[in-house]
Protein backbone atom coordinates (compact mmCIF):
# COMPACT_ATOMS: atom_id res chain seq x y z
CA UNK A 1 0.00 0.00 0.00
CA UNK A 2 2.84 2.54 0.81
CA UNK A 3 4.85 1.78 -1.97
CA UNK A 4 1.95 2.19 -4.39
CA UNK A 5 1.57 5.67 -2.85
CA UNK A 6 5.00 6.62 -3.80
CA UNK A 7 4.48 5.68 -7.04
CA UNK A 8 1.66 8.02 -7.46
CA UNK A 9 3.17 10.88 -5.59
CA UNK A 10 6.57 10.50 -7.99
CA UNK A 11 3.95 10.20 -11.34
CA UNK A 12 2.56 13.95 -9.98
CA UNK A 13 6.01 15.14 -9.48
CA UNK A 14 7.45 14.57 -12.81
CA UNK A 15 3.67 15.76 -14.47
CA UNK A 16 4.23 19.43 -12.81
CA UNK A 17 7.91 19.29 -13.88
CA UNK A 18 6.93 18.72 -17.47
CA UNK A 19 3.81 21.35 -17.32
CA UNK A 20 6.70 24.04 -15.97
CA UNK A 21 8.79 24.08 -18.67
CA UNK A 22 6.07 23.86 -20.90
CA UNK A 23 5.01 27.30 -19.89
CA UNK A 24 8.37 28.43 -19.35
CA UNK A 25 9.07 27.78 -23.19
CA UNK A 26 5.63 29.59 -24.07
CA UNK A 27 6.56 33.17 -22.31
CA UNK A 28 10.13 32.80 -23.80
CA UNK A 29 8.33 32.24 -27.49
CA UNK A 30 6.07 35.36 -26.42
CA UNK A 31 8.76 37.62 -25.11
CA UNK A 32 10.77 37.28 -28.51
CA UNK A 33 7.55 37.96 -30.34
CA UNK A 34 6.71 41.05 -28.53
CA UNK A 35 10.05 42.72 -29.10
CA UNK A 36 9.78 42.63 -32.67
CA UNK A 37 6.58 45.02 -32.00
CA UNK A 38 5.77 48.75 -31.81
CA UNK A 39 7.48 48.68 -27.95
CA UNK A 40 10.18 47.41 -29.09
CA UNK A 41 11.36 51.00 -30.40
CA UNK A 42 10.77 52.23 -26.45
CA UNK A 43 13.42 49.68 -25.41
CA UNK A 44 16.76 51.12 -25.00
CA UNK A 45 19.26 48.96 -26.64
CA UNK A 46 21.56 46.80 -25.16
CA UNK A 47 25.58 48.25 -25.63
CA UNK A 48 27.51 46.37 -28.35
CA UNK A 49 30.85 44.98 -27.55
CA UNK A 50 33.64 46.68 -29.25
CA UNK A 51 35.77 44.41 -31.69
CA UNK A 52 38.93 43.25 -31.19
CA UNK A 53 41.80 45.16 -32.08
CA UNK A 54 44.32 44.41 -34.51
CA UNK A 55 48.05 43.74 -33.79
CA UNK A 56 49.94 47.23 -33.73
CA UNK A 57 52.75 47.41 -35.90
CA UNK A 58 54.91 48.37 -32.74
CA UNK A 59 53.68 45.56 -30.97
CA UNK A 60 54.75 43.49 -34.13
CA UNK A 61 57.98 45.00 -34.38
CA UNK A 62 58.96 44.41 -30.60
CA UNK A 63 58.00 41.17 -31.31
CA UNK A 64 60.40 40.27 -34.41
CA UNK A 65 63.10 42.21 -32.71
CA UNK A 66 63.42 40.36 -29.65
CA UNK A 67 63.27 36.90 -31.89
CA UNK A 68 66.13 38.10 -34.01
CA UNK A 69 68.17 39.55 -30.80
CA UNK A 70 67.56 36.17 -29.02
CA UNK A 71 68.44 34.50 -32.50
CA UNK A 72 72.10 36.51 -32.64
CA UNK A 73 72.65 36.34 -28.99
CA UNK A 74 72.43 32.12 -29.78
CA UNK A 75 74.04 32.14 -32.72
CA UNK A 76 76.72 34.68 -31.60
CA UNK A 77 77.73 32.41 -28.35
CA UNK A 78 77.94 29.44 -29.96
CA UNK A 79 80.24 30.97 -32.80
CA UNK A 80 82.17 32.37 -29.70
CA UNK A 81 82.39 28.95 -28.05
CA UNK A 82 82.87 27.62 -31.20
CA UNK A 83 86.39 29.36 -32.19
CA UNK A 84 87.49 29.14 -28.62
CA UNK A 85 87.15 25.48 -28.95
CA UNK A 86 89.10 24.89 -31.96
CA UNK A 87 91.78 27.19 -30.89
CA UNK A 88 92.47 25.52 -27.66
CA UNK A 89 92.17 21.93 -29.51
CA UNK A 90 94.31 21.89 -32.65
CA UNK A 91 94.38 18.81 -35.00
CA UNK A 92 96.94 16.59 -36.37
CA UNK A 93 100.16 17.93 -37.86
CA UNK A 94 102.55 16.35 -40.08
CA UNK A 95 106.08 15.63 -39.31
CA UNK A 96 109.34 16.73 -40.40
CA UNK A 97 110.28 15.79 -43.86
CA UNK A 98 113.60 15.58 -44.70
CA UNK A 99 113.35 16.03 -48.07
CA UNK A 100 112.27 19.83 -47.36
CA UNK A 101 114.42 22.61 -46.91
CA UNK A 102 114.99 24.13 -43.48
CA UNK A 103 113.52 27.52 -42.83
CA UNK A 104 114.77 29.31 -40.13
CA UNK A 105 112.84 32.86 -38.31
CA UNK A 106 114.77 34.43 -35.93
CA UNK A 107 112.73 36.43 -33.89
CA UNK A 108 108.83 36.72 -32.56
CA UNK A 109 107.73 40.26 -33.50
CA UNK A 110 105.30 41.60 -35.95
CA UNK A 111 107.31 40.63 -39.00
CA UNK A 112 108.30 36.85 -37.49
CA UNK A 113 104.39 36.73 -36.61
CA UNK A 114 103.07 37.68 -39.12
CA UNK A 115 105.29 35.59 -41.53
CA UNK A 116 104.04 32.17 -39.65
CA UNK A 117 100.31 33.18 -39.61
CA UNK A 118 100.86 33.23 -43.54
CA UNK A 119 103.63 30.93 -44.09
CA UNK A 120 102.49 27.79 -45.21
CA UNK A 121 104.80 25.62 -43.74
CA UNK A 122 104.21 22.34 -45.37
CA UNK A 123 106.93 23.54 -47.99
CA UNK A 124 109.66 23.44 -45.51
CA UNK A 125 111.12 22.09 -41.96
CA UNK A 126 110.42 25.47 -40.01
CA UNK A 127 112.67 26.45 -36.90
CA UNK A 128 111.80 29.50 -34.72
CA UNK A 129 114.49 31.13 -32.72
CA UNK A 130 113.47 33.61 -29.91
CA UNK A 131 114.82 34.94 -26.38
CA UNK A 132 110.76 35.02 -26.01
CA UNK A 133 108.24 32.29 -26.17
CA UNK A 134 105.30 34.76 -27.50
CA UNK A 135 104.26 37.76 -29.63
CA UNK A 136 103.77 40.84 -27.74
CA UNK A 137 101.46 43.44 -29.54
CA UNK A 138 103.52 47.17 -28.38
CA UNK A 139 100.92 49.56 -29.63
CA UNK A 140 98.94 48.54 -26.09
CA UNK A 141 102.23 48.27 -23.65
CA UNK A 142 101.49 51.97 -22.17
CA UNK A 143 98.02 50.75 -21.23
CA UNK A 144 99.90 47.67 -19.51
CA UNK A 145 102.55 50.28 -17.70
CA UNK A 146 99.24 51.89 -15.88
CA UNK A 147 96.99 48.65 -15.44
CA UNK A 148 94.67 49.55 -18.10
CA UNK A 149 95.34 45.88 -19.28
CA UNK A 150 96.57 43.08 -17.97
CA UNK A 151 99.85 41.74 -19.45
CA UNK A 152 98.60 38.65 -20.25
CA UNK A 153 95.73 39.97 -22.60
CA UNK A 154 98.19 41.16 -24.99
CA UNK A 155 100.18 38.79 -25.45
CA UNK A 156 99.74 35.47 -27.80
CA UNK A 157 102.08 32.43 -27.18
CA UNK A 158 104.14 31.42 -30.40
CA UNK A 159 103.74 28.09 -29.70
CA UNK A 160 99.97 28.70 -30.19
CA UNK A 161 100.81 30.20 -33.55
CA UNK A 162 102.73 27.79 -34.25
CA UNK A 163 100.94 24.69 -32.96
CA UNK A 164 97.83 25.65 -35.66
CA UNK A 165 100.15 25.27 -38.72
CA UNK A 166 100.17 21.87 -41.35
CA UNK A 167 103.56 20.88 -40.48
CA UNK A 168 105.28 20.94 -37.14
CA UNK A 169 106.98 23.60 -36.17
CA UNK A 170 109.89 23.75 -34.10
CA UNK A 171 110.46 26.82 -31.67
CA UNK A 172 113.37 27.32 -29.04
CA UNK A 173 113.45 29.95 -26.62
CA UNK A 174 117.03 31.49 -26.92
CA UNK A 175 119.02 34.03 -27.94
CA UNK A 176 120.97 33.83 -31.41
CA UNK A 177 124.37 34.92 -30.97
CA UNK A 178 126.10 34.62 -34.31
CA UNK A 179 125.10 34.20 -38.21
CA UNK A 180 127.40 32.57 -40.09
CA UNK A 181 126.29 33.58 -43.90
CA UNK A 182 129.01 31.71 -45.38
CA UNK A 183 128.06 28.38 -44.11
CA UNK A 184 124.54 28.82 -43.34
CA UNK A 185 124.36 28.33 -39.60
CA UNK A 186 122.82 30.35 -36.72
CA UNK A 187 124.70 29.65 -33.00
CA UNK A 188 122.28 29.92 -30.63
CA UNK A 189 122.54 30.05 -26.43
CA UNK A 190 119.93 29.82 -23.84
CA UNK A 191 120.27 32.65 -21.64
CA UNK A 192 117.23 31.79 -18.99
CA UNK A 193 117.62 31.74 -16.00
CA UNK A 194 116.53 27.64 -15.75
CA UNK A 195 118.84 25.58 -17.96
CA UNK A 196 119.29 21.78 -18.80
CA UNK A 197 122.60 20.38 -19.45
CA UNK A 198 123.00 21.70 -23.27
CA UNK A 199 122.03 25.57 -23.47
CA UNK A 200 123.71 26.43 -26.55
CA UNK A 201 123.63 24.57 -30.25
CA UNK A 202 124.14 25.81 -33.95
CA UNK A 203 122.00 24.74 -36.52
CA UNK A 204 122.21 24.99 -40.06
CA UNK A 205 119.00 26.36 -42.37
CA UNK A 206 118.75 26.72 -46.08
CA UNK A 207 116.65 30.28 -45.69
CA UNK A 208 116.90 32.67 -43.16
CA UNK A 209 114.41 35.12 -42.29
CA UNK A 210 116.50 37.58 -39.87
CA UNK A 211 113.69 39.49 -37.87
CA UNK A 212 115.19 40.23 -34.19
CA UNK A 213 114.29 43.54 -33.69
CA UNK A 214 116.33 46.60 -32.46
CA UNK A 215 117.30 47.93 -29.06
CA UNK A 216 116.28 51.02 -27.50
CA UNK A 217 118.62 54.16 -28.86
CA UNK A 218 120.25 55.84 -26.25
CA UNK A 219 122.23 58.71 -27.71
CA UNK A 220 125.26 57.30 -25.30
CA UNK A 221 123.32 60.06 -22.46
CA UNK A 222 124.78 59.65 -19.13
CA UNK A 223 122.37 57.43 -16.75
CA UNK A 224 119.75 56.60 -19.35
CA UNK A 225 120.20 53.06 -19.12
CA UNK A 226 121.38 53.08 -15.07
CA UNK A 227 117.75 55.53 -14.03
CA UNK A 228 115.55 55.59 -17.02
CA UNK A 229 112.98 53.18 -17.63
CA UNK A 230 111.99 52.07 -21.11
CA UNK A 231 108.80 51.05 -23.57
CA UNK A 232 109.88 48.51 -25.47
CA UNK A 233 109.52 44.96 -23.94
CA UNK A 234 106.58 43.84 -21.56
CA UNK A 235 109.04 44.15 -18.43
CA UNK A 236 110.38 47.09 -19.22
CA UNK A 237 106.37 48.19 -18.77
CA UNK A 238 106.11 46.33 -15.53
CA UNK A 239 108.88 47.94 -14.05
CA UNK A 240 107.61 51.66 -15.14
CA UNK A 241 104.30 50.37 -13.22
CA UNK A 242 106.34 49.12 -10.30
CA UNK A 243 108.30 52.41 -9.77
CA UNK A 244 105.46 54.31 -10.38
CA UNK A 245 103.32 53.39 -7.53
CA UNK A 246 106.69 53.35 -5.67
CA UNK A 247 107.05 57.11 -6.01
CA UNK A 248 102.96 58.07 -4.71
CA UNK A 249 103.90 55.58 -2.16
CA UNK A 250 107.21 57.27 -0.96
CA UNK A 251 105.71 60.81 -1.34
CA UNK A 252 102.85 58.94 0.97
CA UNK A 253 105.29 58.37 4.00
CA UNK A 254 104.80 60.62 7.09
CA UNK A 255 106.87 63.31 7.42
CA UNK A 256 107.83 63.89 3.62
CA UNK A 257 108.67 67.38 2.76
CA UNK A 258 106.27 69.10 0.27
CA UNK A 259 109.77 69.62 -1.63
CA UNK A 260 110.30 65.90 -2.17
CA UNK A 261 106.55 64.85 -2.70
CA UNK A 262 107.03 67.14 -5.92
CA UNK A 263 110.09 65.52 -6.93
CA UNK A 264 108.68 62.54 -6.64
CA UNK A 265 105.62 62.78 -8.25
CA UNK A 266 107.53 64.62 -11.41
CA UNK A 267 107.33 62.00 -14.43
CA UNK A 268 109.45 63.36 -16.97
CA UNK A 269 108.64 60.98 -20.35
CA UNK A 270 111.00 61.60 -23.07
CA UNK A 271 110.32 61.28 -26.91
CA UNK A 272 107.29 63.25 -28.54
CA UNK A 273 106.21 59.94 -30.92
CA UNK A 274 102.86 57.60 -30.59
CA UNK A 275 104.53 56.20 -27.55
CA UNK A 276 105.20 58.52 -25.60
CA UNK A 277 102.25 60.35 -26.41
CA UNK A 278 100.03 57.37 -25.79
CA UNK A 279 102.31 56.62 -22.53
CA UNK A 280 101.68 60.61 -21.20
CA UNK A 281 98.06 59.96 -22.24
CA UNK A 282 97.67 57.42 -20.16
CA UNK A 283 99.25 58.17 -17.59
CA UNK A 284 97.07 61.13 -16.98
CA UNK A 285 93.96 58.94 -17.16
CA UNK A 286 95.45 57.07 -14.27
CA UNK A 287 95.82 60.39 -12.21
CA UNK A 288 92.19 61.64 -13.26
CA UNK A 289 90.47 58.25 -12.76
CA UNK A 290 92.41 56.23 -9.71
CA UNK A 291 94.85 58.20 -7.96
CA UNK A 292 92.46 61.24 -7.24
CA UNK A 293 90.26 58.63 -5.27
CA UNK A 294 93.11 56.99 -4.13
CA UNK A 295 95.57 59.61 -3.06
CA UNK A 296 93.47 62.73 -2.67
CA UNK A 297 95.77 64.21 -0.69
CA UNK A 298 98.61 63.84 -3.79
CA UNK A 299 96.74 64.26 -7.02
CA UNK A 300 97.55 67.19 -7.06
CA UNK A 301 101.02 67.09 -7.17
CA UNK A 302 101.23 64.92 -9.46
CA UNK A 303 103.36 66.17 -12.47
CA UNK A 304 103.55 64.91 -16.52
CA UNK A 305 106.18 66.30 -18.48
CA UNK A 306 107.19 65.39 -22.18
CA UNK A 307 110.63 65.57 -23.37
CA UNK A 308 110.97 66.00 -27.09
CA UNK A 309 114.33 67.50 -29.03
CA UNK A 310 112.45 68.32 -32.56
CA UNK A 311 109.87 71.14 -33.03
CA UNK A 312 106.67 69.23 -32.55
CA UNK A 313 105.41 66.43 -31.49
CA UNK A 314 104.07 63.42 -33.70
CA UNK A 315 106.19 64.62 -36.53
CA UNK A 316 104.33 61.61 -39.25
CA UNK A 317 101.01 63.73 -38.22
CA UNK A 318 99.29 66.25 -39.54
CA UNK A 319 99.94 69.74 -37.98
CA UNK A 320 96.37 69.94 -37.15
CA UNK A 321 96.45 66.95 -35.45
CA UNK A 322 99.70 68.15 -33.93
CA UNK A 323 98.12 71.51 -32.98
CA UNK A 324 95.21 69.19 -31.23
CA UNK A 325 97.26 67.13 -29.43
CA UNK A 326 99.35 70.13 -27.74
CA UNK A 327 95.69 71.45 -26.90
CA UNK A 328 94.37 68.64 -25.49
CA UNK A 329 97.40 68.35 -23.23
CA UNK A 330 97.45 71.78 -22.25
CA UNK A 331 93.63 71.17 -20.87
CA UNK A 332 95.31 67.74 -19.10
CA UNK A 333 97.67 70.20 -17.30
CA UNK A 334 101.04 67.97 -19.01
CA UNK A 335 103.78 70.07 -19.78
CA UNK A 336 105.29 69.38 -23.42
CA UNK A 337 109.20 70.75 -24.04
CA UNK A 338 110.02 70.63 -27.55
CA UNK A 339 113.66 71.99 -28.70
CA UNK A 340 114.49 70.14 -25.65
CA UNK A 341 117.28 67.78 -24.86
CA UNK A 342 118.38 65.72 -22.59
CA UNK A 343 121.59 65.68 -21.38
CA UNK A 344 122.25 63.44 -18.15
CA UNK A 345 119.80 61.52 -16.37
CA UNK A 346 120.51 60.86 -12.48
CA UNK A 347 119.18 58.85 -10.10
CA UNK A 348 116.71 62.24 -8.64
CA UNK A 349 116.96 64.61 -11.67
CA UNK A 350 117.29 65.33 -15.47
CA UNK A 351 119.41 67.80 -16.76
CA UNK A 352 118.14 69.35 -19.99
CA UNK A 353 118.89 71.61 -22.63
CA UNK A 354 116.09 74.36 -23.91
CA UNK A 355 116.08 75.98 -27.23
CA UNK A 356 117.36 78.85 -25.40
CA UNK A 357 120.96 76.72 -24.87
CA UNK A 358 120.74 77.02 -21.27
CA UNK A 359 121.00 73.84 -18.89
CA UNK A 360 119.07 73.54 -15.93
CA UNK A 361 118.31 70.30 -13.97
CA UNK A 362 114.33 69.38 -13.00
CA UNK A 363 113.94 66.95 -10.38
CA UNK A 364 111.43 64.41 -10.87
CA UNK A 365 110.92 61.14 -9.50
CA UNK A 366 111.19 58.58 -12.75
CA UNK A 367 111.96 59.17 -15.99
CA UNK A 368 110.45 57.18 -19.23
CA UNK A 369 113.09 57.00 -22.29
CA UNK A 370 110.85 56.20 -25.37
CA UNK A 371 112.94 57.86 -28.37
CA UNK A 372 114.85 55.84 -30.58
CA UNK A 373 116.23 52.98 -32.02
CA UNK A 374 119.47 50.74 -32.75
CA UNK A 375 120.73 47.75 -33.98
CA UNK A 376 121.72 44.70 -31.90
CA UNK A 377 125.36 43.59 -31.52
CA UNK A 378 124.38 40.39 -33.07
CA UNK A 379 122.94 42.93 -36.40
CA UNK A 380 126.29 44.60 -36.33
CA UNK A 381 128.39 41.65 -36.36
CA UNK A 382 126.79 40.10 -39.13
CA UNK A 383 126.88 43.42 -40.81
CA UNK A 384 130.57 43.04 -40.65
CA UNK A 385 130.82 39.60 -41.87
CA UNK A 386 130.09 41.41 -45.46
CA UNK A 387 131.13 44.90 -45.07
CA UNK A 388 131.07 45.60 -49.04
CA UNK A 389 127.41 45.36 -49.20
CA UNK A 390 126.38 46.70 -45.61
CA UNK A 391 127.51 50.16 -45.56
CA UNK A 392 124.65 51.82 -43.99
CA UNK A 393 125.31 51.88 -40.23
CA UNK A 394 121.50 52.09 -39.05
CA UNK A 395 120.73 48.58 -40.11
CA UNK A 396 120.95 45.91 -42.74
CA UNK A 397 120.51 46.86 -45.91
CA UNK A 398 117.71 45.02 -48.15
CA UNK A 399 117.18 44.78 -51.75
CA UNK A 400 113.47 45.71 -53.14
CA UNK A 401 112.83 41.63 -52.73
CA UNK A 402 113.81 42.32 -48.05
CA UNK A 403 116.99 39.93 -49.45
CA UNK A 404 119.80 41.06 -47.29
CA UNK A 405 122.48 42.53 -49.72
CA UNK A 406 125.61 40.07 -49.91
CA UNK A 407 123.66 36.97 -48.76
CA UNK A 408 120.74 35.93 -51.04
CA UNK A 409 119.41 33.15 -48.54
CA UNK A 410 119.28 35.76 -45.71
CA UNK A 411 115.58 37.89 -45.90
CA UNK A 412 115.76 40.37 -43.38
CA UNK A 413 112.67 42.16 -42.18
CA UNK A 414 111.08 44.87 -39.35
CA UNK A 415 113.15 46.80 -37.00
CA UNK A 416 116.52 45.18 -37.56
CA UNK A 417 116.63 47.00 -41.43
CA UNK A 418 117.93 50.34 -42.60
CA UNK A 419 115.35 50.64 -45.18
CA UNK A 420 113.55 53.79 -46.46
CA UNK A 421 109.97 53.05 -44.47
CA UNK A 422 109.71 54.09 -40.84
CA UNK A 423 110.36 51.68 -38.53
CA UNK A 424 107.10 50.68 -37.00
CA UNK A 425 104.86 47.57 -36.85
CA UNK A 426 102.53 47.99 -39.37
CA UNK A 427 105.27 47.71 -41.58
CA UNK A 428 106.86 44.77 -40.33
CA UNK A 429 103.84 43.12 -40.40
CA UNK A 430 103.21 43.48 -44.23
CA UNK A 431 107.18 42.47 -44.67
CA UNK A 432 106.01 39.38 -42.65
CA UNK A 433 103.06 38.80 -45.01
CA UNK A 434 104.88 39.77 -48.14
CA UNK A 435 107.46 36.78 -47.87
CA UNK A 436 104.58 34.28 -46.84
CA UNK A 437 104.06 34.77 -50.12
CA UNK A 438 107.66 34.97 -51.60
CA UNK A 439 108.44 31.39 -49.97
CA UNK A 440 105.54 29.80 -51.42
CA UNK A 441 106.71 30.56 -54.79
CA UNK A 442 110.41 29.49 -53.95
CA UNK A 443 108.67 26.26 -52.34
CA UNK A 444 107.18 25.95 -55.95
CA UNK A 445 110.04 27.10 -57.71
CA UNK A 446 112.30 24.42 -56.38
CA UNK A 447 110.10 21.86 -56.67
CA UNK A 448 109.81 22.44 -60.17
CA UNK A 449 114.00 22.66 -60.14
CA UNK A 450 113.48 19.17 -59.20
CA UNK A 451 111.67 17.33 -61.40
CA UNK A 452 113.68 19.21 -64.23
CA UNK A 453 116.69 17.81 -62.87
CA UNK A 454 114.51 14.07 -63.10
CA UNK A 455 113.20 15.05 -66.61
CA UNK A 456 113.09 11.78 -69.03
CA UNK A 457 112.80 13.54 -71.98
CA UNK A 458 113.35 17.05 -73.86
CA UNK A 459 109.92 17.52 -74.41
CA UNK A 460 108.62 17.32 -70.21
CA UNK A 461 112.20 19.04 -69.56
CA UNK A 462 111.15 22.15 -71.97
CA UNK A 463 107.85 22.24 -70.44
CA UNK A 464 108.96 22.28 -66.64
CA UNK A 465 111.88 25.07 -67.97
CA UNK A 466 109.00 27.25 -69.16
CA UNK A 467 107.37 27.20 -66.12
CA UNK A 468 110.40 27.53 -64.01
CA UNK A 469 110.26 30.69 -65.77
CA UNK A 470 107.07 31.95 -65.04
CA UNK A 471 107.43 32.19 -61.77
CA UNK A 472 108.92 35.64 -61.12
CA UNK A 473 108.99 37.30 -57.22
CA UNK A 474 107.22 40.63 -56.75
CA UNK A 475 109.29 43.39 -55.21
CA UNK A 476 107.87 44.63 -51.52
CA UNK A 477 105.84 47.41 -51.96
CA UNK A 478 104.50 48.75 -48.17
CA UNK A 479 100.80 50.10 -48.32
CA UNK A 480 100.03 52.68 -45.57
CA UNK A 481 96.91 51.98 -43.94
CA UNK A 482 96.99 55.54 -41.35
CA UNK A 483 98.42 56.11 -38.44
CA UNK A 484 96.83 56.28 -34.76
CA UNK A 485 97.59 57.36 -31.33
CA UNK A 486 95.98 57.51 -28.16
CA UNK A 487 96.25 61.25 -26.38
CA UNK A 488 94.12 60.80 -23.04
CA UNK A 489 90.66 61.97 -21.98
CA UNK A 490 89.55 59.13 -23.91
CA UNK A 491 90.67 60.99 -27.16
CA UNK A 492 92.39 59.88 -30.10
CA UNK A 493 93.74 61.52 -33.20
CA UNK A 494 93.79 59.97 -36.73
CA UNK A 495 95.48 60.29 -40.02
CA UNK A 496 94.25 57.61 -42.73
CA UNK A 497 94.31 57.62 -46.45
CA UNK A 498 91.16 57.52 -48.04
CA UNK A 499 90.06 57.54 -52.01
CA UNK A 500 93.93 58.99 -52.15
CA UNK A 501 93.48 61.58 -49.55
CA UNK A 502 94.62 62.42 -46.66
CA UNK A 503 91.42 62.28 -43.61
CA UNK A 504 92.18 63.50 -40.27
CA UNK A 505 89.80 63.08 -37.29
CA UNK A 506 90.36 63.39 -33.14
CA UNK A 507 88.27 63.15 -30.54
CA UNK A 508 85.96 61.00 -28.35
CA UNK A 509 84.76 59.18 -32.04
CA UNK A 510 88.03 58.93 -32.94
CA UNK A 511 89.05 57.17 -29.80
CA UNK A 512 86.42 54.47 -30.52
CA UNK A 513 87.30 53.80 -33.80
CA UNK A 514 91.54 53.89 -32.12
CA UNK A 515 89.67 50.96 -29.83
CA UNK A 516 87.98 49.37 -32.69
CA UNK A 517 90.97 48.99 -34.66
CA UNK A 518 93.43 47.83 -32.39
CA UNK A 519 90.80 44.86 -31.70
CA UNK A 520 90.59 44.00 -34.71
CA UNK A 521 94.36 43.80 -35.64
CA UNK A 522 94.73 41.63 -32.31
CA UNK A 523 96.17 38.05 -33.69
CA UNK A 524 93.41 35.92 -32.06
CA UNK A 525 89.94 35.67 -30.84
CA UNK A 526 91.26 35.24 -26.93
CA UNK A 527 93.41 38.56 -27.18
CA UNK A 528 90.41 40.16 -28.29
CA UNK A 529 88.25 38.96 -25.88
CA UNK A 530 90.65 39.71 -22.60
CA UNK A 531 91.69 43.41 -24.26
CA UNK A 532 88.19 44.07 -24.71
CA UNK A 533 86.85 42.55 -21.01
CA UNK A 534 90.18 44.93 -19.19
CA UNK A 535 88.57 48.10 -20.93
CA UNK A 536 85.22 46.99 -19.52
CA UNK A 537 86.60 45.95 -16.16
CA UNK A 538 88.62 49.48 -15.81
CA UNK A 539 85.10 51.40 -16.55
CA UNK A 540 83.47 49.67 -13.61
CA UNK A 541 86.23 49.34 -11.01
CA UNK A 542 89.48 51.17 -11.98
CA UNK A 543 92.57 49.71 -12.53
Amino acid sequence: MSMSRTLVRSHVRAQKAKLFLTASTSRAQSGSVASTGPAASQTPPSPIPPPPQPQGKWRHFLQTLGRVTLVTIVGASATFYYIAQKERHPGPQLPFDPSKKTLVILGSGWGATSLLKGLDTSDYNTIVVSPKNFFLFTPLLPSVAVGTLNARSILQPTRYVTRHKSRQVLVIEAEAKEVDPVNKTVTLSDDSEIQGQISSTTIPYDYLVYAVGAETQTFGIPGVREHACFMKELHDAEKMQRRFLDCVESAAFPGQSDEEKDRLLHMVVVGGGPTGIELSGELRDFLEEDLKSWYPELASRIRITLVEALPSVLPSFSKELIAYTERTFKESDIDILTKTMVKKVNEKSVLLKGPDGVEREVPCGMVVWAAGNTARQISRDLMAKLPEDQTNKRGIAVDDYLRMKGARDIFAIGDCTASSYAPTAQVASQQGSYLARVFKLIAKKDNLQADLTHAETGEEAEKLKKQVDKVKLKPFHYSHQGSLAYIGSDKAIADLPIFGREWTSGGVATFMFWRSAYLSTLFSLRNRSLVAGDWIRVKLWGR
